[in-house]
Order: C-alpha cells, then structure tokens, then sequence
C-alpha cells in the first residue's frame, strides 16, 4: 500500500453504522466499538545533569529544583495505538523532535504519524535541535549546545517508561470533559498602544505601566480531557495556554507553575496529571509576574485552582469511539534581510559572534534545509471532541481559529511540538514589529498554508 493511500485512509471520515461498525473499524484502524479501549500512562525522568546537556541557549546545569519529566499515554483502540506525551523542555526541533517520536513509536509499537510529542516550554529546561547541533559540529563549534549520547540516553529511558507501560494497559469505557476560566495568569505579550506601536511584556516583567495595560487577546480557558473506567478516573490530561516560566535564565532545571501545580494535584487525587501547553507563542504571564518566587506561587495557586475544579466539573460520558488525522504542511522560509540562508551560514561561521546568537542562526538555517520535510498537524477525536496537536510556537489566534471551525464542540489544543519554524506568527505581525517576528524562520503568508491544513485536519 502506497503511504499517499494510507494517508487518504487514515484522513477519512470513518462512518459507525450498526452491523457493519465492526467491517469499517478493522478495515481503517481508526476506531474501535465501546469495549475494546484501554489506556495506560507512563513517566520519565529527563532532567539534564549537572554540568551536562546545557539547559536554553547554553545555560549550564547547576541545581535541579525540581526533576523534569516525560509523561504520557498509550491509547490502544484495539487496532492501533496512539501516544500523547508532555515532555518538561523548553523544545524539541529538527531530529532532536523526530528522535523522541521514533523512539517512542518503536516502544509502543504504533507508527510514529500516531506518536504526538509536545513541550511545555518551561525555560530552565533544555531547547534541543539535533539538526543545529550537526550544523555547528561541521565547523567544530563548542561549548556543545546538544549532547547526543545525553540525547540517546534520555529518549532510550523514555522508551523503556513506554514499553513497560504497554503490560499495564487497562480498560477505559468513560472520557470527561471540563472547561474552567483561569484567572489572572495569562496575558497577551504583544501590547498595542493607542498610536498602533506593539511593546512586549515578556513573562516577567516589572514595567508597572505594561503590567497595568490590558490583557489582550487570550484563551483563559484550561481545558481537560480526562479518561475513566466504570466511575473510576485513570488519568487527566489538562491544556492550557501561556509561556509557563516565571523566572528564568539562572542555571537551575525546574519544571516551572505547571509542573508544581500538575504534580501537587496529583498527589492529591491519587491520579495520574498531565499537562500541554496551547498555542502560547503571543501569550505569557508578564500582566501577573514580575518574576519573584512570591508572584510564582500566587501563579501556581491560580493554576492548581482551575485544574482542581476541572476534575469537580468533569461532564463524563461513554467512550464511543477514536479518530487519529493527520495533516501535512510545508511551511515557506523567510528569505528577507537578515534571515537569508547566506547570511545565517555567515553568521554560524563568524567566531567573533555571539555563541548564542550563533546557536540560534544553526537552528533557522536548519528550518531552511528541511524544506522536503514537511510539518506534521495531528488531530485525536474522542466522541464529538478533538484534541489539536501543532508544531512551533504558534500565535493563540491558530488556537481561536481551530476552535471556531468546530464552535459547538469540545477544542483542546497543544502547541510546541516540533519547533523547528519558531514562531508561527500571523501575516499582520511582521508588519506591526514586536519580538516574535524576529524569532520566526517563516515567511509572512505562511499563515494561510498552516490555516489550511487545521481546516483539512478538523474538516469532516
């Protein structure tokens, strides 16, 4: 069977219809009858150690606050498994992403199209680009920015979580859904003033008169989807969408507001917590944060507030049936001044550079030279709901966007998947100036390409 044929299929509406369900589930593997649904979870500890694999932009490891960690599910249909996992780095792009997807498709014994990996984005943790890595190699680069044989190590762990995972497979017959209003920790970074000037409140940020601004464009709902057995919660994967750090830029791993409010909860219900985050590449906590730990546990408290009332509000339902779509996007390169690929190279190659703006220059030539590898957009659909799964650091109006094509259903999102492109910011954003179009290897228009494979992903 050809791949673009198997593509076809895995993109098709699968109809459930009486007697014949049990043909057309078995013919397209992409779902399966009430009954024959089991879940399980996994976890691994992917912390760097000290004075190894570098945290964000070369930063050394010198105290690890809290470990960080992979977390995930295996959803088995009974005809195919599909992977969910939330990984405690700030990113994963290139091969470094494809790394973790294959490693953990081969555990699971599923394809790795059914392999959706994600970061939280935390930044006291790890930023990874395999292929950047080998770009800076070429030319004998130092200090390391990814350590491959940490790189192997971590993702061979990872995949023993997932194979063992695989002999505690359970039944699942029931999935939840909640939407709960968080308040007061996500604001929009990109602040307009009233003469159209856009100033950035970045995640900590001091600046009464920026904290005193509006909040702007946001998503304030957590969404979580949530797994049961007879009554019986299995596991709660929440999403939520804002840059997660507090503060930043000190040799210190920390799984940040989302990993302290995930793990107390759940040591609290006494059931397995995970945690994406959305489409945040415009969205932090600056309104709320002006960076000191008093400030991270009020943001903490708010978070933990929301995810604990989620479980409280949880609409249960039977677990009917499974759809896993994909969608593939090649998304346009740049090539405006400053971010040609001769002028990146130059930039990699010139000693007297900066090593971290040489680092970054590796990873946005490395977005140029994938250009027959397309982005992968994958879709998981529970009953009527759909989980969203993108790469980059993608503006929250994608996330508002996949939700309004399906205005009367349950839309949870998470972004950070593959980061390779950085930001995936909106066509208008390069005109109006502020941070994020400076962090992007994309071209203007590809807004309109990565809107229209959401729409191929979520259409019916």
């Amino acid at each position: 069977m050809s791949k673009r044929f198997f593509l076809r299929i895995q993109h098709a509406t699968v109809l459930v219809v009486f007697s014949a369900a049990a043909f057309l589930l078995w013919l397209f593997g992409t779902c399966s009858l009430a009954g024959e649904f089991r879940v399980a979870t996994f976890v691994a500890d992917v912390t760097p150690p000290p004075n190894g694999h570098p945290l964000i932009w070369l930063i050394p490891v010198k105290e690890v606050e809290t470990p960080l960690l992979a977390k995930g599910i295996v959803l088995d249909d009974g005809s195919c498994r599909y992977v969910l996992c939330a990984v405690d780095w700030c990113g994963l792009a290139n091969g470094s992403h494809e790394l973790f997807v294959e490693k953990i498709a081969r555990a699971a014994q599923t394809k790795p199209e059914y392999v959706a990996v994600h970061c939280v984005h935390q930044h006291t943790a790890p930023y990874t680009d395999g292929d950047a890595q080998r770009i800076l190699s070429e030319i004998g680069f130092e200090p390391l920015y990814v350590d491959h044989k940490f790189m192997e190590e971590v993702t061979d762990r990872l995949a023993q979580a997932v194979r063992e995972a695989l002999g505690k497979l359970q039944p699942v017959n029931q999935v939840g859904f909640a939407a709960v209003k968080v308040e007061e920790v996500a604001s929009n970074r990109r602040v307009k003033t009233p003469e159209g000037k856009i100033l950035v409140r970045y995640s900590s940020c001091k600046d009464p008169v920026l904290r005193a601004m509006p909040e702007g464009l946001i998503d304030p709902y957590l969404r979580t989807v949530s797994f049961a057995h007879d009554g019986k919660p299995l596991v709660r994967l929440h999403y939520y969408t804002t840059h997660p750090q507090s503060f930043y830029g000190d040799p210190r791993a920390s799984y940040d507001v989302p990993g302290f409010a995930r793990e107390r909860l759940e040591k609290e219900e006494g059931v397995c917590q995970i945690y994406f985050t959305g489409c945040a590449g415009n969205i932090t906590m600056g309104k709320y944060n002006d960076g000191s730990r008093e400030a991270r546990d009020q943001l903490t408290q708010r978070l933990f507030r929301a995810m604990e009332e989620a479980t409280r509000s949880t609409r249960w339902e039977p677990l009917r049936q499974i759809t896993w779509k994909v969608a593939e996007a090649f998304l346009p390169v740049r090539s405006d001044p400053g971010y040609t690929a001769e002028e990146l190279e130059a930039r990699v190659n010139n000693p007297n550079v900066d090593p971290v703006q040489r680092v970054r220059a590796a990873c946005r030539l490395a977005c140029y030279r994938r250009a027959d590898r397309p982005f992968l957009l994958q879709a998981l659909f529970l009953n009527d709901a759909v989980i969203v799964h993108l790469p980059g650091e993608t503006f929250v109006e994608y996330q508002l966007f996949a939700q309004s094509l399906r205005p009367e259903k349950f839309v949870a999102v998470a972004a950070y998947g593959d980061l390779a492109p950085g930001y995936i910011c909106t066509e208008v954003a390069y005109s109006e100036g502020g941070y994020e179009p400076t962090a992007s290897a994309l071209a203007p228009h590809a807004e309109k390409i990565f809107k229209q494979a959401i729409q191929r992903l979520l259409e019916p």
